[in-house]
């Protein structure tokens, strides 16, 4: 029998190939950070309020982590709730596969669209907002575990959560509550730190608000680590949170995944 990564490896290929044949998907997946970074960069003007940084460049650095979000759990949730709903599933129980297999799979699909995502809108937010990129080695290696933490967490919560879905027909509706209450709680649109407390608690709780702080700290200048909550970028506690994640993500997938429908 072929080993467990080799068959997740085979499988990646055929997840990414499903993906983006089904263009309308990838184009509005895409296509909603995008567009959420091209409306409020537009209307936000200035530097953020006791700083002088801009404000655009604050709110490029929460999108990417919602895109992160976007391509990751949601995007995950919403595809195997529907292929758990229309049988998908069930024949490919009925293959050699193993669910590790397939969970493995998933994410690395999920880890190449996100990337993606990313590069996306790194380009327009560097072409249209003048979000100045990492200057050094160590602020582009605080980027790339960032995305490469978040990206693996988001995914693992993404797989473990589509069992809330009761069906296919539901999938979207139960995916966008968490995604955009956390968008809007998480320091994506707003400085973080003018959010109520309360929020801001809750926030603390889920990987979005260290996601969005992890990569303020890659772009933004080092005095805006006074606008966050425990005034520094606190790289340990993030590293500490996001790895936490991942590993609960990962435990709970297995515990939750199966091929067939939930129990009535």
């Amino acid at each position: 029998m072929p080993s467990i990564g080799r068959v997740a490896v085979a499988r990646a290929g055929i997840e990414l190939k499903c993906y983006f044949r089904n263009r309308q998907a990838v184009i509005f997946t895409f296509a909603l950070p995008l567009v959420l970074l091209l409306i409020f960069g537009a209307i936000y003007s200035g530097d953020a309020p006791g700083t002088h940084t801009p404000m655009k460049q604050v709110l490029i650095a929460g999108i990417i982590a919602s895109g992160i979000m976007s391509t990751t759990f949601s995007s995950l949730a919403v595809a195997i709730a529907i292929e758990r709903d229309d049988g998908t599933l069930r024949r490919l129980a009925a293959t050699p596969m193993s669910p590790a297999s397939y969970l493995l799979a998933k994410v690395a699909q999920a880890f190449v669209t996100g990337v993606l995502e990313t590069v996306v809108l790194l380009t327009v937010g560097v072409g249209l907002f003048g979000l100045h990129l990492p200057n050094t080695a160590a602020r582009w290696f605080t980027f790339a575990w960032v995305v490469a933490l978040s990206i693996v967490a988001c995914s693992f919560l993404g797989i473990a959560y589509s069992r809330v879905a009761p069906n296919a027909r539901a999938a979207a509706p139960v995916v966008q509550l968490p995604y955009l209450t956390l968008q809007l709680v998480s320091g994506v649109f707003f400085v973080f730190t003018s959010l109520p407390g309360f929020m801001q608690v809750v926030a603390g709780c889920f990987p979005l608000k260290w996601m969005a702080q992890g990569l303020r700290s890659a772009f933004l200048s080092d005095s805006f680590q006074q606008s966050e909550a425990a005034g520094s970028w606190e790289h340990g506690r993030t590293a500490l949170i996001l790895g936490g994640w991942c590993v609960a993500g990962l435990l709970l997938s297995l515990a939750t995944f199966t091929w067939g429908r939930a129990k009535k």
